[in-house]
């Protein structure tokens, strides 16, 4: 082989692919304040979002979801559902009545101990209950 083969093309600072666009005569679409990162492998991607996003696994909040109307009773279940554990172990409650928002809060430390309980969901330390 006479000549070393490149993996990538050469990267050019911004101004030097405006002044290559300008000689050639080719219009220059790019935005002035992109920012080039390099190309990542699809699967790679992929893989990562499907674990971000727990697609396909199983997940805390799913489990809390099937034993819903266990932990809470099946009145309060039919009004209310968990929706999602943030960063800070709380588990986000939405109840679509006022008088079930009022009777989860009042219940608020049973629930959680009964979520505590259930397989992978120990991380959980308290719930918030919000209107929805």
């Amino acid at each position: 082989m006479l000549f070393p083969m490149a993996t990538d093309p050469a990267s050019f600072s911004f101004q030097a692919e405006k002044l290559i666009a300008a000689l050639r005569r080719l219009p220059d679409d790019t935005p002035a304040r992109m920012k080039k990162r390099p190309t990542k492998a699809l699967g790679n991607l992929v893989e990562e979002l499907m674990v971000q996003y727990q697609v396909g696994r199983a997940s805390p909040e799913q489990t809390i979801r099937d034993h819903w109307t266990e932990i809470v009773g099946p009145a309060n279940a039919h009004y209310s559902h968990a929706a999602q554990i943030d960063p800070r172990c709380r588990l986000a409650v939405l109840a679509g009545h006022a008088v079930v928002r009022n009777e989860l809060f009042m219940h608020r430390k049973t629930i959680v101990e009964r979520i505590r309980n259930l397989p992978g969901c120990s991380h959980v330390r308290e719930i918030n209950v919000r209107a929805g």
